[in-house]
């Protein structure tokens, strides 16, 4: 019994360093400079996050599921959040009414991982995973998120990380290259509009473009 407790321990405290891991560079993502780049960053890495935790407890991965289950928890609200974000504010981080979008990003991350965490521990799988009924419980995570997010900003936990170094932490996470590029893509264009050449409309079909391609 003593053995088990200590395994079951054991287990507990790699999850949490897991998620503590993906939260920081979910932060460090948060401060991207490349509008929309920073969203799809953190859930490359909330997604990584979710497969580490898979081999911590042993639970077959499903990388479409999983992607499903981050849209159904944090989907709607952050989304919509960083959506306003991006189209009022140039730089990502700035904060909005005292919250910083690196914050949001590391508290979005926190919370959908410890409802991974709770439900694997309670013999869950991806089977019987649902969302709704965690939903209220990830609720609660993202609010303790918050918090914690916003100690380790006061801090100085969270190093202001480049794109392509929050990507590379994500060694094992298939999508980084694709992700990687897009940010560079986004990167050269945002500079080429900054520098005069391509207007506000060449801009915004470049952008537009590249999200496409993204998503594809």
């Amino acid at each position: 019994m003593a053995e088990k407790k200590n395994k079951d321990k054991g287990v507990t405290t790699h999850a949490n360093s897991v998620i503590k891991n993906h939260m920081i560079w979910s932060m460090g993502a948060g401060f991207i400079p490349v509008p929309i780049a920073d969203f799809f960053a953190v859930g490359a890495i909330q997604l990584d996050m979710i497969r580490q935790l898979c081999k911590v407890y042993e639970v077959d991965f499903k990388e479409t599921e999983g992607k499903a289950v981050i849209t159904a928890l944090a989907g709607s609200g952050f989304a919509r959040l960083g959506a306003r974000a991006v189209k009022f504010i140039p730089v990502i981080g700035t904060a909005i009414g005292g919250v910083t979008l690196a914050v949001l990003s590391g508290a979005s991350t926190y919370a959908i991982g410890e409802v991974f965490k709770t439900h694997f521990e309670t013999g869950g799988t991806f089977l019987d995973f649902d969302p709704e009924r965690l939903k209220k419980y990830y609720d609660e995570k993202f609010e303790k998120g918050k918090k914690m997010a916003k100690e380790m900003e006061k801090t100085e936990k969270v190093r202001h990380d480049t794109a392509e170094e929050v990507v590379d932490k994500m060694t094992e996470e298939k999508a980084a290259p694709k992700v990687k590029d897009f940010v560079k893509q986004l990167e050269s264009i945002t500079q080429m509009k900054n520098d005069g050449m391509l207007t506000d409309e060449e801009f915004a079909v470049l952008k537009k473009k590249i999200i496409d391609a993204q998503n594809a």
